[in-house]
């Protein structure tokens, strides 16, 4: 299939309903992810129509690109600049999910990115570093992120902010020797302590977070 092929399917799939919904979060496509999702199984790994996809510039489709691409054949070149260039929320974690994470070089990328100047890419970093704090935390000194972490959180802009709650709470839930000043820093900063919480979901305030995910893992 072409990248005009896939992009007119997305096309036909587009839902008024679904992008306006979508847009209100900085997403400008209109295609549930369900469907998506199945039109990139369907077509399986493609690596080069995932970079011509990408390269189209469209939401959807780079959405696809990312379910389609190989990620271990993209450099970390190519993969700084897809970061850069990815602007949209969804296409912004989806690349950082499912592909960085996946790939050999994704711990040269979180240095790379962690003190970047642009705070979106910044937050991939920090991402990045939230999953090592839960799966291989072995080098990372975890008292410099608290350090950071409490210097920075307040001031820091949203996607930002909201990576580096991340692994404020993640440190907290993963590390007993430093949940109790997890908890002091979250607790004295108050960051995302009103945010808006579904009946059922965890609270992102990191005290909440961290005490109701510890809880759950105990009993």
């Amino acid at each position: 299939m072409t990248v005009d092929e896939v992009l007119a399917q997305l096309a036909e799939l587009d839902d008024p309903k679904v992008r306006a919904v979508n847009e209100r979060h900085g997403d400008d496509h209109g295609v549930k992810l369900a469907a998506l999702r199945s039109l990139a199984k369907g077509l399986g790994t493609q690596q080069e129509l995932a970079r011509n996809l990408w390269g189209a510039g469209d939401t959807a489709g780079q959405l696809v690109a990312v379910l389609i691409c190989r990620p271990r054949d993209l450099g970390e070149q190519e993969l700084d600049d897809m970061l850069r260039h990815a602007r949209s929320p969804k296409v912004h974690d989806w690349l950082v999910n499912y592909v960085v994470r996946r790939s050999p070089l994704a711990e040269a990328l979180r240095l790379r990115w962690f003190d970047d100047s642009d705070p979106v890419v910044a937050s991939a970093g920090w991402a990045l570093t939230t999953d090592r704090v839960a799966r291989k935390p072995q080098g990372l000194d975890l008292a410099e992120l608290l350090d950071t972490i409490e210097r920075d959180l307040s001031g820091a802009p949203a996607r930002l902010q909201w990576a580096m709650n991340h692994t404020l709470a993640q440190i907290g839930i993963e590390h007993e020797e430093h949940r109790a000043r997890a908890i002091d820093i979250g607790e004295r900063l108050r960051v995302l302590e009103d945010y808006p919480t579904p009946p059922g979901c965890t609270s992102p305030f990191a005290p909440v977070w961290i005490r109701e995910i510890v809880a759950r893992k105990a009993g």
